[in-house]
């Protein structure tokens, strides 16, 4: 199975409380109105994208009727793909690590799909040709550093740790020195998952991105932010928190096959302007794929 047809699969669930949901007041409208507006409104607000993201996805549908004075309800489905399209960006973002080397911090909340998501990104990477290395610099969980050492192990590149409660910046400056030394094309760092104190949060974060650019100035950056796509609203939360303490390059959404709430990608593009740069929608090595717009929105509306 391709990955459109896993995708069309995993959206399953949103595509019922978005599309289908479209589908009904469309039909159930025999002329375009501001009543039919309202009620695709509603359907986009319950749908978890968010009061300011469905007032501006419907705005922008209502310009378009008016323009190209649309007369025919079932016409709006495809101005809407339309705007979705364009709010998301019709490029396919992909990870800024050419040439190399580069380093990628992996940041977000525990129990969101961090270190999977890393496995997963070294284990494509990989199948690239790159020479990957992992630091294990969330030193605070024992389990997150064992667990991202299974990964390693699975995906057959390297890992720099230390003893839990190490300090994270020392791991991550040792595992610079090792990528240097072996000549490394991309360096992926996991970090401390809290979030119960911005100040600690930012102070670390500080930290670990002060030794990446002293230690390697030249290198490319990306500062991916992992978001479990079952919390809806609440990764959109996340997601402002974390790019007050740090500068977040690309969103990385997990478990998009296992939610209805799927919009939360439109909201996250719409409210704080974050590239969502992976999407992951299964258990598979390779089931976490760069993020095309086009795609997303043509399997969300299949």
């Amino acid at each position: 199975m391709g990955f459109f047809s896993r995708l069309k699969d995993g959206l399953a669930k949103t595509r019922k409380s978005i599309t289908e949901k479209i589908d009904q007041v469309l039909v159930s409208f025999g002329k375009v109105d501001e009543e039919l507006f309202e009620e695709l409104e509603e359907v986009l607000v319950t749908a978890d994208l968010g009061v300011d993201t469905a007032l501006r996805i419907m705005d922008d549908t209502r310009n378009k009727v008016k323009e190209r004075k649309i007369t025919d309800p079932l016409k709006i489905k495809e101005l809407i793909k339309e705007t979705l399209v364009g709010m998301l960006g019709e490029e396919t973002q992909k990870l800024d690590i050419e040439p190399s080397p580069a380093v990628i911090m992996v940041i977000g909340v525990n129990g969101v799909g961090k270190t999977t998501s890393i496995g997963k990104i070294a284990h494509a990477l990989k199948s690239q040709g790159k020479k990957v290395m992992l630091a294990a610099a969330d030193t605070f969980r024992a389990a997150a550093i064992d667990q991202l050492e299974v990964w390693a192990n699975r995906v057959g590149v390297d890992i720099i740790r230390h003893q839990e409660g190490s300090d994270p910046a020392a791991v991550v400056y040792d595992a610079i020195q090792a990528a240097k030394a072996r000549k490394v094309d991309v360096l992926i760092c996991d970090t401390a998952g809290r979030l119960h104190t911005k100040k600690n949060l930012m102070e670390e974060l500080r930290k670990v991105s002060r030794i990446i650019e002293r230690e390697m100035p030249d290198a490319r950056r990306e500062n991916l932010l992992v978001l479990d796509a079952t919390t809806g609203q609440n990764a959109v939360s996340q997601a402002r928190t974390f790019s007050e303490v740090t500068d977040i390059t690309g969103i990385v959404l997990t478990k998009l096959d296992g939610t209805a709430k799927g919009g939360i990608v439109i909201s996250i593009r719409s409210e704080l302007g974050l590239p969502v740069k992976l999407i992951g929608v299964g258990e598979q090595m390779d089931d976490l794929q760069p993020f095309d717009a086009k795609e997303f929105v043509e399997a969300l509306f299949s």
